[in-house]
């Protein structure tokens, strides 16, 4: 196992939960970094359609070297090294693609593919996924999560993202859910630190009442 890889595998058992900041600007990266990682936030991920996604993405990673930081919405291989130069170790993406999972595998970097079917998701583990994004999740409910569950390798591990908020939380976990991904309920643009810090303390406390459950 890669360094990044047990990176990943540390930060889901202390809390598996992923920081999506879309729309988050440079300026604000800090900020924004510090509030997550005070409420225990250590994995992060700025989609690439967010402003200068690099430059925030490089200072998350200087900032906090304890948490693992990357991109997501990565939809070409040659996307991966730039974010690798930048600092960033976890590529997530909306979909499965095999070159993407070749170029995060020779660049050891811990690769999160958003998958729909169970044939998606057995060629993204096959591909060397290290954890399946169930994506959107408003189109895998936690029933589904649960069908799926039953046939993918027990060590597969499943995040859904999309629509996450702290009260569907339980049921999703319930389901087999490890983690989750949580992008607006969490930030956005024009949300200021304080607040992604409170939101992002109700999401740690509601993860940890599904553990209790």
């Amino acid at each position: 196992m890669n360094e990044a890889a047990s990176r990943f595998q540390a930060a889901l058992q202390a809390c598996p939960l992923v920081a999506v900041l879309r729309g988050l600007a440079p300026a604000e990266a800090i900020a924004v970094g510090g509030a997550l990682a005070q409420a225990g936030f250590s994995l992060m991920e700025v989609p690439l359609n967010s402003p200068e996604p690099l430059q925030s993405i490089a200072a998350l990673a200087r900032a906090f070297p304890q948490a693992l930081v990357g991109a997501g919405t990565v939809l070409q291989p040659g996307q991966v090294e730039p974010i690798g130069a930048a600092g960033g170790r976890l590529i997530v993406a909306p979909n499965f693609h095999p070159g993407v999972a070749r170029e995060a595998a020779r660049l050891d970097m811990v690769y999160l593919p958003g998958v729909v079917t169970p044939t998606e998701a057995f060629a993204a583990l096959e591909a060397g996924a290290h954890a399946l994004k169930l994506f959107p999740a408003e189109m895998i409910p936690p029933p589904a999560v649960k069908a799926m569950r039953a046939v993918l390798p027990r060590e597969a591990v499943l995040l859904p993202v999309g629509g996450i908020t702290p009260h569907n939380m339980a049921a999703y976990r319930a389901a087999g859910a490890d983690g989750f991904g949580i992008g607006s309920a969490l930030f956005a643009p024009g949300v200021d630190a304080a607040e992604v810090g409170r939101r992002a303390q109700t999401f740690r406390d509601a993860w940890a009442g599904t553990m209790r459950a």
